[in-house]
């Protein structure tokens, strides 16, 4: 059993600072041009060849929405032109040819995530058509050891949708609720009854989901400790086996829908820190396990299991059970980690076309690791997803001494060790109950890229 998540409230302020999230090492924004189709082809080639090659996860990015929520900093296109979808199938197939081309048939998908945007902003027949290419150009791991999933409009559901999607092979779904106040969905644009929810998540269900997730989100327009505390209340009559719980980053100047929301009209920095404490409380007092960050989950679902045993995971898709697959991303901003490097396509869809038009990836840049590169990646991974980080491995994989190597990290880390954040031992670092709201904070310490991006970046808060 984990023990119990204590919260100081006084640690956390002291903490709070701007700061990567680390769904990968080096982080994207040092993602750079001069990594090209050639480049992710070479990795494509080399992943084959290792004496194991890993099982891939197939990311597939559907832009579109219907409507614009005001606090959503993801990418995404916001149009009412259905017809446009169809255009972006057509090229998400050739797409799905030239990736499908790279990998030996024997490497099957055990992970498939289907993100936007909205992806049910395709209708039924759509969704249907998609899957079915990527079935066509990949090898699919049998239902019982994959975890597909899918991110859930509520407002954007045909009647046999859901079931649709589990007859597809989609096993796990992911639905946006924010907050469920009247008031708070106004001032974001997302109207989004609670009724409808709940329908959702009976309708999957019914279908046979092994797993559900709900997003929520803390920090957003007139949101108080009581109205959230009702949020809460729904959220546990439902009992999801995930929750997601993040902080809003409010960063109007990279986020120009965010410019829509009144700063007047947020809780203050005291005020949302009360709403996660009691987040926290309400939800481990549940038998929610805390995961790691902002995630929960039920003992019973793959997310703890996965923790207990090792495979937990961290990725641009946030935490998941399924460790060491090379992850192929396909459409519009996809990002991909193929070998020892990372890929991004275009994130404008002219571009994005072109390439596809012309016969090649659309890949626009990405980055190839370096040796100290994959060790922080994996230290920083550890730490995102253990709270053991025993130093002998590191040393027999990468031919370290590890508190040499890490002799000024490790010094770095003193303050934090006063503060009770974590635990030096000669062989292994501990991070304690308390650290574990704050693994962004230990993480950055072994972040050598940090403070040196080429462009200004806005990182969101820590707590």
């Amino acid at each position: 059993m984990m023990p119990a998540l204590p919260f100081d409230a006084a640690l956390y302020r002291k903490y709070d600072m701007p700061g990567p999230r680390y769904t990968s090492y080096p982080t994207a924004p040092h993602f750079r041009p001069d990594f090209d189709e050639a480049a992710y082809r070479e990795e494509a080639r080399a992943s084959n060849e290792r004496l194991i090659p890993r099982p891939l996860s197939v990311y597939v990015h559907i832009p579109f929405c219907h409507s614009l929520c005001y606090y959503c900093a993801c990418s995404k296109i916001i149009t009412r032109r259905p017809e446009k979808a169809g255009i972006y199938l057509d090229y998400l197939e050739r797409e799905l040819a030239l990736q499908g081309a790279l990998f030996d048939t024997d490497r099957l998908v055990t992970q498939l995530h289907l993100g936007g945007g909205t992806p049910t902003y395709l209708d039924d027949r759509q969704l249907r058509r998609l899957m079915h290419a990527i079935g066509h150009h990949f090898p699919i791991a049998p239902d019982r050891a994959r975890e597909f999933s899918v991110e859930l409009d509520p407002r954007a559901l045909g009647p046999e949708t859901v079931s649709v999607l589990r007859d597809l092979g989609m096993n796990r779904v992911s639905l946006g609720v924010q907050d469920v106040d009247p008031v708070v969905q106004r001032a974001i644009n997302r109207i989004q009854p609670e009724e409808q929810v709940e329908a959702t998540i009976h309708q999957a269900r019914d279908a046979g989901f092994r797993s559900i997730n709900l997003d929520l989100i803390y920090g957003l327009p007139h949101q108080t400790l009581a109205g959230f505390d009702a949020t809460l209340d729904a959220v546990l009559r439902w009992r999801p086996e995930r929750l997601s719980v993040y902080n809003y980053a409010h960063l109007p100047s990279r986020v120009k829908a965010q410019k829509l929301i009144r700063e007047g009209d947020l809780p203050s920095p005291g005020e949302k820190l009360e709403i996660l404490q009691h987040t926290v409380e309400r939800l481990t007092g549940a038998g929610y396990r805390f995961i790691g960050m902002d995630h929960f989950a039920l003992p019973e679902d793959g997310l703890s299991r996965a923790m207990e045993d090792g495979s937990l995971q961290r990725n641009f898709q946030g935490y998941s059970t399924h460790a060491d697959c090379d992850l192929v991303a396909l459409g519009v901003t996809g990002i991909g980690m193929v070998g020892d490097a990372y890929s991004q396509n275009h994130a404008h869809l002219n571009a994005y076309y072109r390439a596809l038009d012309a016969g090649r990836l659309p890949v626009a840049r990405g980055y190839r690791l370096s040796a100290d590169d994959l060790l922080r990646r994996a230290v920083i991974e550890a730490i995102m997803c253990r709270s053991n980080i025993v130093f002998e491995p590191f040393e027999v994989e990468f031919e370290i001494d590890f508190r040499y190597y890490f002799r000024d990290e490790l010094s770095m880390l003193e303050p934090m060790e006063r503060d009770g954040l974590l635990r030096q031992h000669a062989d292994r670092l501990e991070i304690l109950p308390t650290g574990r709201l704050l693994l962004r904070n230990i993480a950055m310490i072994f972040d050598a890229y940090l403070g040196r991006e080429q462009v200004v970046v806005q990182y969101s808060r820590t707590v």
